[in-house]
């Protein structure tokens, strides 16, 4: 989760689950980002794009900004991946596997000749070593993607056995990045979960290597020669990191950058229907929401938001047909449900739409109607509701960056005072909201916030963005620290589940115990907002097909400078031809507003 709901900074990551790379700063880094020391008739292709986002950290168990799960993508590969038109599982690592009848065993067949980027072979010991990495040192970044997995066993160098508990419907959505056991085995399992840096050059498997990092300023990748799928037809990618949008978008239009999807709404706007760009607002598995802090453990949140009443009655109170509408100009869609509503359409609608009699909308009389039934009265008659004899204060969390986001905290505040709350406005950095969401009192997670205008991103199946509110990833994940039993245990079962039908059914009751309770309030349906370079590029890949986000593994393969060939060298395009002007990037590393270890924004290809 983000405590910032700015388009400024739409991913993801997600990913899990999606992913676009390089964002650019300001002034002409010489697009080379290594050393600066190329010469403008270099060959190189280079790919510059941008990003508002710094890397955290480049351990896959430890980053949690969009940024870090974009390069992830493309530096490590995974045991199958997605079709872009359909987004439906494909080989990668393994090019074919088969499942027992009960649907409980699972094999996977590693293709021959893969290589790790320093040489060594991958084979299928290195597949069982992550796994288990995996399983058993949970919780993890990605133990939400081994529900009932038991063993991993690598029989021979080019076979996985995988044996489950219960039958696994989500055995193919599994993004955990397969690492090489020569390098990640020499640690200890501490080590490498929670402290390796994983410094550059990275060594992983993926079209793509991480050569340089460079905080606040950039992030080089090298294409990778040797890759099994086919070499990119680029040579590398820079990932430029901004401060702001506004220069983001200035330096796109002077062909600084190739492409970013990190836009703000009036920036993009800007793009829309512009001679020599392309621009998409594209389909996203990403909702917009309130985080509320309803830990009931330790914390130093306010006592009454763990009151379903109480959230219920905020709900009430929110208009987000008027925040779509006005704080992101249109490009959100309002929104009630953890899952977007045009997202999941295949093979059944996992989204649910509350019915007409449960349905809320904007109602002020109808929250202040809840509030006095709830026992939350102004005695004194000062204005302010009490708790406990004392005047309720709670603490509202911003993004001081994002314009859109700005305008939402405005207008929460307005509408919860109307309610009888004192609600502090507080426009914070990533770092002074990531201390206090993890705020320990000794070894006791104690969070120390009250509500904080956030975003989710997921994966390519629901699973993930369920799994976020399970009483398992609390501390983790879980940043409100809410838990409902009969919801665990419906997310544990409709991942066992392979009837589509009935999983659905399930997910749906999910997000009806979701709704009424109320650890988040969705606001609104999160677009990419994506801008690319139609003048000097061509091969451009939309995931999914048709209104999906050019910011995909797929496009970073086939894109190249137009009228060229595969691996073909190019003159003095935009953004080509590495080292045109050497310029100083002054950017102070902007992470993501997200309250937690790890984020994972959308997670794509």
């Amino acid at each position: 989760m983000r405590f910032s709901s700015g388009s400024t900074v739409r991913r993801v990551a997600v990913g899990l689950l999606a992913v676009a790379l390089v964002v650019a700063c300001g002034a002409l880094l010489a697009p080379a980002g290594a050393s600066g020391e190329a010469s403008p008739t270099s060959e190189k292709i280079v790919f510059n794009s941008g990003w508002i986002e710094d890397i955290d950290n480049l351990n896959p168990f430890i980053g949690w900004s969009l940024t870090a799960y974009h390069v992830f993508w493309e530096n490590y590969d995974r045991l199958v991946r997605y079709d872009p038109d359909t987004m439906e599982p494909v080989p990668g690592i393994a090019e074919s596997w088969e499942v027992s009848d009960d649907a409980k065993t699972w094999t996977f067949h590693i293709r021959d000749g893969v290589k790790f980027q320093d040489g060594e072979p991958l084979t299928a010991a290195d597949v069982a070593f992550t796994f288990n990495l995996v399983l058993d040192n949970a919780p993890n970044a990605f133990t939400i993607y081994t529900n009932h997995l038991e063993s991993v066993e690598a029989p021979d160098d080019h076979t996985i056995v995988m044996k489950c508990s219960k039958p696994r419907g989500t055995m193919l959505h599994m993004w955990v990045p397969i690492l090489p056991e020569h390098i990640w085995g020499k640690m200890d399992p501490d080590e490498a979960l929670n402290k390796f840096a994983n410094e550059p050059p990275i060594i992983g498997s993926g079209p793509f290597q991480v050569v340089e990092w460079k905080k606040g300023s950039h992030v080089r990748l090298k294409t990778w020669e040797g890759y099994w799928g086919g070499r990119a037809n680029i040579d590398e990618m820079i990932m430029h990191l901004y401060t702001n949008a506004e220069t983001l978008a200035s330096d796109l239009e002077l062909g600084v950058l190739d492409m970013t999807n990190q836009l703000g709404n009036a920036e993009f706007a800007k793009f829309e229907n512009k001679e020599g760009f392309g621009s998409e607002v594209a389909v996203h598995d990403m909702y917009d929401c309130l985080a509320i802090n309803c830990y009931e453990g330790k914390s130093l949140g306010h006592p009454v938001l763990r009151d379903p009443k109480f959230r219920q009655a905020l709900a009430w109170a929110m208009d987000n047909e008027k925040i779509c509408e006005v704080a992101y100009m249109g490009y959100l869609t309002p929104a009630t449900s953890i899952l977007p509503s045009d997202f999941w359409k295949e093979p059944v609608d996992y989204h649910w739409e509350p019915p007409a009699d449960v349905k809320r909308s904007f109602d002020l009389e109808k929250a202040n109607q809840i509030l006095d039934e709830a026992g939350y009265k102004d005695t004194d008659g000062d204005g302010i509701r009490e708790y406990e004899g004392k005047p309720i204060k709670l603490r509202l969390w911003g993004d001081p960056a994002a314009a859109s986001d700005s305008t939402t905290i405005r207008f929460l505040a307005s509408w919860f005072r109307d309610l009888g709350l004192k609600i502090d406005v507080e426009m914070m950095d990533a770092g002074a909201q990531m201390d206090r969401l993890y705020n320990y009192d000794g070894d006791e997670w104690c969070p120390d916030w009250d509500l904080a205008s956030s975003y989710w991103g997921g994966d390519y199946d629901p699973n993930f963005l369920l799994s976020v509110y399970t009483t398992d990833q609390i501390e983790n994940w879980n940043d409100p620290g809410w838990s409902n039993a009969e919801y665990d245990q419906l997310y544990k079962d409709q991942d066992a589940v392979t009837d589509p039908q009935q999983r659905m059914e399930m997910i749906h009751r999910m997000q009806e115990i979701f709704y009424d309770q109320c650890p988040m309030i969705p606001t609104g349906y999160g677009k990419d907002l994506d801008v690319y370079n139609t003048t000097d590029w061509e091969g451009w890949v939309k995931m999914p097909g048709g209104n999906g986000s050019v910011a995909n593994m797929w496009n970073y393969l086939s894109v190249q400078p137009k009228g060229t060939t595969a691996k073909a060298s190019t003159g003095m395009g935009t953004g080509v031809v590495i080292g045109i002007v050497a310029a100083v990037v002054i950017v102070a590393g902007v992470v993501v507003l997200v309250l937690r270890q790890r984020k994972p924004r959308q997670m794509e290809e």
